[in-house]
């Protein structure tokens, strides 16, 4: 639920709770406010009310677009100036730095805050100085320092406190309960939260008491007090429902689903009391003990309301948390097909996410797939023609010829299975391509312990635009040639590439101890090519090629082939996506590690601690560089 909570927080501080629904109200607010700029009212230029208007603007277009926003947010700052007025020059600022962080341009968005901070100080506007403060903390939060976004928002509660800012107090709290709660120190997060939610019902912000509700419900999760837990995200429910608030309804609905599979994956879990939003026992579970599928019943049933809502509003991050658990709750039934099905669609949104930004890039590629496999398609056409003719001519020619053309023939069909042997092995694991031949299907499989490897080319596409299509196809294939012999060494799994991106895994199908260790030597050895290949096509200016981020994560994944045409092995779950998460946020020439694979290799490899990433489902996840020589 966090994952839209974060944006909204960003809207809050400087004009109130009442303009947290920019998103929702969207063109018709900015329509209305730049009707009001328009009117007689606000003629003269030099009008501190037009910079609140513009100012205004700039934080509305936040939500909808921050290219917008940051133009007004110039305009203010401007006319802001010229007025020597030093409080509108500091919201300016503010709005600017907000928009900026939208777009993740945090450099520029810090530039800002701290103007903003400078002048509220100057002027001494506490409440301005906390409201900026808790905006930096976010900015750090959000590139993974946890330990200064903690300083910041500390600092900021403690001037809310100084001015009986019962509203910032709620804000600030709810920020450092969501640090402690992505740290896992539940109990801590459990108290910001309950303070925040005094705050914001003494001052009756509903918007507020949602929120905080359903961090609440989430933080229960955590702790098991499921019976708390459905009662807190019910009563968000209801809230974000009076308030108009779809997206809140579609992840209260989600993770509503979630406590129920939380419930059935329990096995120390008893007893269960089901809450309605007012806080009434409207079923009662107790024991669990044979009634357990009835919870793996709800959790479907609420999955597949939120997957509803989510596809309304077309909210990615939502249906692809549902059906990620709602191939988990089949899976757990034991109806393996439909748990599939939703795995492939898991797998499609996650995809379409992960390979907007590659789209174009890929188009090409494409292309010169297609026009490839035609011209092999009219070349065998000719063949098989060609071979028709010649047997047709030669029909009369029978007795010795006829038995050396069956022997001759027999030979071909021998030889030609060997082909499509090895062909099959190429696409498939042995064991898996050996399951096929035998049986005309394979099963999906869970792999508990495995190490996944995502890499991707650095500005792949102002690369690419530099070479014709043909040369951009011969790099790939050079590169991704290399990553397929280290792997092979490593006895890695090659699972495909998307774009230019890679992915391999280790530990499957056949279990490995040294998955972790192996990945990351051919990680290493995998950027030790990229980098010899810079410096050999260095000087040839026909010739370029591309820097290379690594990204490692171990876990579980689901995998087995997908489709009957084309048909492809591939790997789910969240270790893939964690992998990902870990690419995109290494940097060139680095290979960043998560936690979980550190704890694997911290015995036999040097690691720098890089930070840490919030990510779904897993909270909080720490980030190292291998330390090697020479990278």
């Amino acid at each position: 639920m966090k994952g839209h909570l974060i944006f909204l927080f960003m809207l809050l501080p400087v004009f109130g709770w009442e303009n947290l629904y920019a998103q929702q109200e969207g063109q018709a607010a900015i329509d209305s406010i730049r009707k009001e700029l328009a009117s007689g009212s606000y003629h003269d230029k030099d009008d501190t009310n037009k910079v609140d208007l513009i100012n205004k603007l700039a934080y509305f277009y936040l939500s909808v677009d921050p290219g917008e926003g940051i133009k007004y947010g110039q305009q203010a700052l401007e006319l802001a100036t010229k007025l020597d007025w030093k409080k509108g020059i500091a919201q300016a600022k503010n709005a600017l730095g907000k928009n900026y962080m939208r777009k993740s341009d945090n450099p520029k968005a810090l530039e800002y805050y701290q103007g903003a901070l400078e002048l509220y100080k100057e002027i001494g506007f506490k409440k301005g100085i906390a409201t900026v403060t808790s905006n930096i903390g976010l900015l750090y939060y959000s590139q993974g320092d946890i330990i200064t976004a903690l300083a910041y928002y500390s600092e900021a509660l403690k001037i809310h406190e100084a001015i009986e800012n019962k509203e910032g107090i709620g804000i600030a709290c709810d920020n450092i309960g969501d640090i402690y709660k992505n740290q896992g120190n539940y109990q801590k997060a459990l108290e910001y939260y309950l303070y925040a939610l005094k705050m914001f019902r003494e001052t009756g912000k509903k918007v507020g008491v949602a929120l905080v509700t359903g961090d609440i419900g989430i933080v229960y999760r955590y702790q098991k007090n499921y019976t708390m837990a459905i009662g807190s995200i019910r009563q968000t429910i209801k809230m974000d429902e009076e308030l108009g608030d779809r997206l809140g309804v579609a992840w209260g609905l989600t993770n509503t689903g979630i406590v129920y599979l939380s419930v059935f994956r329990d096995t120390s879990a008893t007893s269960i009391q089901d809450i309605d939003s007012s806080g009434f026992v409207v079923e009662k579970y107790m024991p669990l003990k044979g009634g357990k599928a009835a919870m793996l019943d709800k959790a479907i049933d609420y999955l597949q309301a939120g997957l509803t809502k989510g596809k309304e509003i077309l909210a990615d991050d939502i249906m692809q948390a549902c059906y990620q658990n709602l191939a988990e709750c089949y899976r757990l039934k034991g109806d393996y097909k439909q748990a599939m099905e939703y795995y492939k669609e898991y797998a499609i949104i996650k995809d379409s996410v992960f390979s907007k930004a590659n789209s174009e890039k890929m188009v090409q590629i494409e292309y010169e797939s297609t026009r490839l496999s035609d011209s092999l398609k009219t070349s065998e056409a000719k063949k098989i023609a060609d071979l028709k003719l010649r047997h047709e001519r030669n029909y009369t020619y029978l007795g010795i010829a006829g038995i050396a053309l069956l022997l001759g023939f027999s030979f071909f069909i021998i030889k030609e299975r060997g082909k499509s042997e090895k062909l099959l092995l190429n696409i498939l694991p042995s064991k898996v391509a050996a399951e096929l031949k035998a049986n005309g299907v394979t099963k999906a499989r869970l792999f508990d312990n495995v190490t996944v490897l995502f890499t991707d080319f650095v500005n792949f596409t102002k690369a690419g635009e530099q070479m014709s299509p043909q040369q951009l196809i011969d790099e790939l294939h050079a590169c991704f040639k290399a990553f397929d012999e280290i792997t092979e060494k490593y006895n890695i799994e090659k699972i495909k590439t998307i774009g230019d991106a890679y992915l391999a895994v280790a530990g499957l199908p056949v279990a490995d101890p040294g998955h972790a260790e192996n990945i990351i030597m051919a990680a290493i050895e995998i950027n030790k090519f990229m980098n010899e290949r810079l410096i050999q096509v260095g000087g040839d200016s026909n010739r370029s090629t591309f820097e290379i981020r690594i990204g490692v994560h171990s876990g579980s994944v689901v995998a087995g082939i997908v489709g009957v045409k084309k048909f492809a092995y591939d790997i789910w779950g969240d270790a893939v996506n964690i992998a990902a998460r870990m690419e995109q946020n290494s940097e060139s020439g680095k290979i960043n590690i998560s936690q979980a694979t550190y704890e694997l290799v911290k015995d036999k490899l040097d690691c720098i601690y890089k930070g840490a990433i919030e990510t779904k489902n897993k909270g909080m996840v720490s980030m190292y560089f291998v330390n090697v020589p020479g990278i």
